[in-house]
């Protein structure tokens, strides 16, 4: 998860556990002379570590993003195969590579499948309701929905999944799980609901600073553990995936109605809608892998 940190690093050993982990932290290990080991070569290394491992959380969903971006431009509008079908070959071809490869396990696979699932049945809904369309044809697609949607939700799970895992996270002050089960359930429930009777959106708000107030994500970056508050980092991924819905409607993958004549930035309202989804999106991934608590002593 994109997070800053807000208290003093404590100093911690950190085991990398896969291929690209092993292959930063020996790029780091070798660049650490050249740094120097003061406060500034520490900050740089810790920089670094962060950016490189970020990047490797968010490759399924980078990978997809350029995809889009690209075929945008370099697509051509008489071929046999749609682009939103292409995209979804693109989009499955990656999956099994990254599985095959073992840059993804199969935890986090299974949790793009549920991703799967819960993102296209919104999106079946969402579509019919007119709240956006997918302006392409394709033959690959449920209603009005092109299969290859299913893979940006899975994206989002695949990244939480993943960041959770190699960064380590550990929690302080999570609330019971059942209660952030019916949380999620209910802020799900509310992206229907809202159609038909009033949205409970800023209720949901209340309860997420009630359930998840106090509730601090402990992380390694490199050499040190940090600390942040959970609803910040809520906040931060929200921002970045908003940006990535900007990029998205603007490679006219998808559109809202105001974007008909032509594109225009996706409201910054629309955050808070992204927050939620985030929360849901959290609460999926831990019925996989269940958020582990963090030791007091690790701290020390």
């Amino acid at each position: 998860m994109f997070s800053i940190s807000l208290f003093q690093p404590v100093r911690t050993h950190t085991r990398a556990r896969s291929r690209p982990e092993k292959l930063i932290h020996r790029f780091l290990e070798l660049l650490r002379p050249a740094l120097g080991r003061g406060g500034f070569g520490i900050a740089v290394t810790e920089f670094l570590a962060f950016g490189l491992k970020q990047a490797y959380a968010c490759l399924f969903g980078g990978l997809l993003l350029g995809y889009i971006l690209l075929t945008r431009y370099v697509y051509p509008e008489d071929a046999l195969l749609s682009r939103y079908d292409f995209l979804f070959l693109c989009a499955l071809g990656t999956q099994i590579i990254m599985i095959a490869t073992r840059l993804e396990t199969l935890d986090e696979a299974r949790i793009i499948l549920i991703f799967h699932v819960v993102g296209t049945v919104m999106e079946i809904f969402k579509t019919s309701a007119g709240s956006w369309i997918y302006p392409e044809d394709s033959l690959l697609r449920l209603g009005g929905v092109p299969l290859f949607t299913g893979f940006m939700y899975a994206s989002v799970g695949s990244y939480l999944a993943r960041v959770a895992r190699v960064f380590d996270f550990t929690y302080s002050g999570y609330p019971p799980r059942w209660t952030t089960w019916l949380f999620a359930l209910a802020i799900y429930v509310n992206f229907f609901s809202h159609h038909f009777i009033v949205d409970l959106r800023i209720c949901l708000f209340g309860v997420l600073f009630l359930l998840f107030g106090r509730t601090q994500v402990h992380y390694t970056v490199f050499r040190y553990r940090h600390r942040m508050p959970l609803v910040l980092g809520f906040f931060l991924v929200a921002l970045f995936i908003w940006i990535a819905e900007n990029i998205g409607t603007f490679a006219r993958a998808w559109q809202y109605p105001g974007q008909s004549d032509g594109w225009t930035v996706v409201s910054f309202a629309k955050l808070n809608a992204w927050v939620l989804l985030m929360i849901v999106s959290f609460v999926l991934v831990t019925l996989v892998n269940r958020p582990k608590k963090e030791v007091a002593a690790d701290l020390e």
